[in-house]
């Protein structure tokens, strides 16, 4: 069945960290991260509707700028969602440039920005035309562990360590629901937007043996039982769920957590900082091991898994990552394949943004 979504690293492994997810069928986009987003197009940059940041170090954080850059003078709203501290950081990014000329602007672009605390949610709204001042009061709500849902999907959160608090993201479909269009013309019904609204009622829940109405045009109307017109039209299957780990003290209380939100994945992105060897150095940095990864990918039951945000000690040498990564999976799944995708290092070693002895990576 066709996915409604492809997720995709936008850089190589050695680069900043960041996971585009375009909907197939909508003009618009999740990321999770913006690190430097400068291989997205703006085009796909435009799509973009919900941004998840792990936690606002710079490598993580930095593509705000261009999101807001192309953004500027657009009829959108963005929202935004990272750790505790990241209304503060916003703010501060806002704070930064001059803004006397936005009231010229007709239309009505803003962020919605959350901040999840372990017993809470506070969001605020930043209207550009109000100089990106805050205009609404501070909604405070309880949090349950999901930030985002929709009929047909949800997002989901865990509060992890990396010395500071940082999340990590999951994003669950709820069903695929595939047209049969050979059937839908067969009944001789139009292949039109009906079918949106179809699978809309499916998605909200909508009583199946309850009448549903297709409108033909020309004030015509056709009635079905809704569970017999999607046995004849649909096939329903399983939605997929993509979970994403990184900057992570490998530590019991994370460990469970990683677990419980990436289980049953159907791909996991997680970071490999560092090779096995060199386990303190990775925990002195708050990161994981290759080795880490692939146990933590295990322990998950996940369908495959991409490891990515390599230090860059090991440019060049992916593959040892990799095959460490792919080693502590196979310990525990023997008979369970599992796909790892990289990019070609030789195409990424030019541009790595990681400077020594600035990065948290570095050494």
């Amino acid at each position: 069945m066709r996915p409604s979504f492809h997720p995709g690293m936008v850089n190589g492994p050695f680069d900043d960290p960041g996971l585009f997810i375009p909907f197939l069928f909508e003009k618009r986009a999740f990321m999770f991260d913006l690190g430097d987003i400068h291989m997205l197009s703006p085009r796909n940059i435009l799509k973009i509707s919900h941004a998840f940041v792990t936690h606002t170090h710079m490598d993580h954080f930095a593509g705000f700028d261009r999101l807001l850059r192309l953004l500027l003078g657009r009829e959108k709203i963005i929202s935004l969602y990272g750790p505790e501290g990241f209304l503060k950081n916003v703010e501060g990014k806002l704070a930064g440039y001059s803004w006397n000329l936005v009231e010229n602007y007709s239309n009505r672009f803003a962020f919605h920005v959350t901040e999840v605390r372990p017993d809470r949610l506070i969001s605020r709204r930043y209207p550009c035309r109000n100089r990106f001042r805050p205009t609404e009061e501070t909604i405070v709500n309880g949090f349950p562990g999901i930030l985002l849902e929709e009929p047909s999907l949800s997002v989901s959160t865990a509060i992890l360590d990396h010395g500071i608090p940082c999340l990590g993201f999951s994003i669950r479909e709820q069903f695929h629901v595939n047209i049969i269009k050979e059937r839908v013309v067969a009944l001789g019904l139009d292949v039109g937007p009906w079918l949106r609204e179809f699978k809309q009622a499916l998605f909200d829940g909508q009583d199946p043996d309850s009448t549903y109405e297709v409108r033909l045009g020309k004030g015509e109307t056709r009635r079905f039982v809704l569970r017999e017109l999607a046995e004849q039209i649909a096939m329903i299957s399983p939605g997929q769920k993509i979970t994403y780990i990184t900057d992570v003290l490998f530590s019991e209380p994370n460990a469970e957590k990683i677990i419980g939100l990436a289980e049953n994945s159907d791909h996991l992105f997680i970071e490999a900082a560092f090779l096995e060897k060199e386990r303190e150095t990775a925990k002195e940095k708050c990161h994981l091991t290759a080795r880490q990864a692939g146990q933590l990918a295990a322990g998950a039951r996940v369908k495959q898994f991409t490891p990515f945000h390599f230090s860059p000690r090991y440019m060049g040498m992916p593959h040892l990552l990799q095959k460490e990564a792919e080693e502590a999976y196979a310990e525990i799944h023997p008979t369970k394949k599992t796909a790892l995708f990289f990019r070609d290092p030789g195409a990424d070693s030019a541009g790595s943004c990681w400077q020594k002895p600035d990065s948290h990576h570095s050494g």
